[in-house]
């Protein structure tokens, strides 16, 4: 069995790549809002929930390309670097609202993380006679996101609003898989675009939400 490579998926560009190694551990953390006031005649004060902080996702990410003939490591570290700048190249943003692109970090079929980078630094500790570095160690720190395009559920297990189930699509995804592994029928991707406002059955992108409507 092949060994399954994680990937980083830039949404805004829909560029991914796969790390060249994968992670020997990652640091998934939440954290809550709770409130107390005081009870007076309780040992115990009455707490107010108000409300959940997005996950935190920590891990390293090691990189060396020194038996490749002129590899350079900056290539798969500038990736990292663009998911936490602003495209200033783009002449039809607006300074007022321009951000990062948010990212996917996806590890197997089964677990994906919509994300923002939130810290990034690297470790650079070989080169070549010539400086250029070929190995390097990067600690990402990222944190759960959701633009526009997401359409939050009434239900986190199920991801549901109203009956309807939603999925997240996977880079490997298109609409024939996603319609085979929902209804078992690849040619039922019409009814998948046609809910979704999709042109064809590749006109989908990783991270996106997609509405999954019952089969009649």
């Amino acid at each position: 069995m092949s060994l399954t490579k994680a990937t980083i998926t830039n949404l805004d560009t829909n560029d991914s790549f796969s790390v060249l190694f994968n992670p020997t551990e990652y640091t998934l953390a939440k954290t809550v809002n709770w409130t107390t006031k005081p009870d007076q005649g309780h040992n115990v004060p009455k707490r107010t929930f108000g409300g959940g902080n997005p996950q935190k996702l920590d891990m390293e990410l090691f990189f060396d390309v020194y038996e490749t003939e002129d590899g350079d490591v900056r290539d798969y570290i500038n990736k990292l670097w663009k998911l936490t700048m602003i495209d200033e190249s783009n002449e039809n943003s607006d300074p007022k609202t321009s951000r990062p692109p948010l990212c996917l970090f996806q590890w197997g079929p089964n677990w994906t993380f919509k994300a923002a980078v939130t810290s990034l630094s690297v470790r650079y500790t070989l080169f070549r006679e010539d400086g250029t570095p070929v190995r390097a160690t990067a600690k990402i720190a990222l944190e759960e996101a959701k633009d526009d395009d997401d359409m939050a559920g009434t239900n986190p297990t199920s991801f549901s609003e109203g009956g309807r189930k939603r999925r997240i699509v996977r880079p490997d995804d298109t609409l024939a898989t996603i319609a085979y592994e929902e209804y078992g029928d690849a040619k039922a991707w019409r009814a998948i675009a046609l809910d979704n406002d999709l042109d064809g059955p590749l006109s989908i992108k990783p991270g996106q939400v997609l509405s999954i409507p019952s089969r009649r």
